[in-house]
């Protein structure tokens, strides 16, 4: 499955919905936003497409924010880490800031760790995994998005330009 991964969009819907368009265009089947959403406008680029996420740091999920996500059909997330499996490969999906993070990057067993927090992308084998971090959409000098097609292995950066 090839996976759009984005991170630390911090409420920039417009830099969101560029990330979106090139994914679309990339033959992207799956969402994964690694936290610091930023609120409601970005979620409105991400509804009707398969979406998982988790929340940041930065998130604060108010009971405003739950009700629209639960009237617009988003699920909302447990507590991390969020694992998944696509094409018998798991995945499990941080923020960066919790504080079991740096004890999964040692001791998980899963194929990738996808996270933010750091606004730096990173691809990264450790431990026989692969961490990837897509770097972040807002405050960084690149803003950046990542792909990851977990039947072939393959990672991606794709600047997101005019952002």
């Amino acid at each position: 499955m090839l996976l759009g991964i984005m991170s630390d969009s911090h409420g920039r819907h417009k830099t969101v919905r560029k990330a979106v368009e090139l994914f679309t265009t990339l033959g992207v089947e799956r969402i994964i936003h690694c936290g610091d959403v930023g609120g409601p406008e970005v979620f409105d680029e991400l509804v009707g497409r398969p979406l998982d996420f988790v929340w940041g740091n930065m998130d604060f999920p108010d009971a405003a924010v739950l009700e629209y996500l639960r009237t617009t059909g988003l699920r909302e997330p447990g507590e991390p880490p969020l694992q998944l499996e696509f094409d018998e490969k798991s995945v499990a999906i941080f923020h960066g800031h919790e504080p079991q993070f740096s004890e999964a990057l040692e001791q998980l067993t899963v194929n990738y760790i996808l996270h933010g927090h750091t606004h730096v992308a990173r691809n990264e084998l450790l431990n026989g995994r692969r961490i990837i971090n897509p770097g972040a959409l807002f405050r960084a000098s690149r803003k950046t998005v990542a792909t990851l097609d977990t039947r072939t292995d393959a990672v991606a950066f794709h600047e997101i330009k005019g952002a």
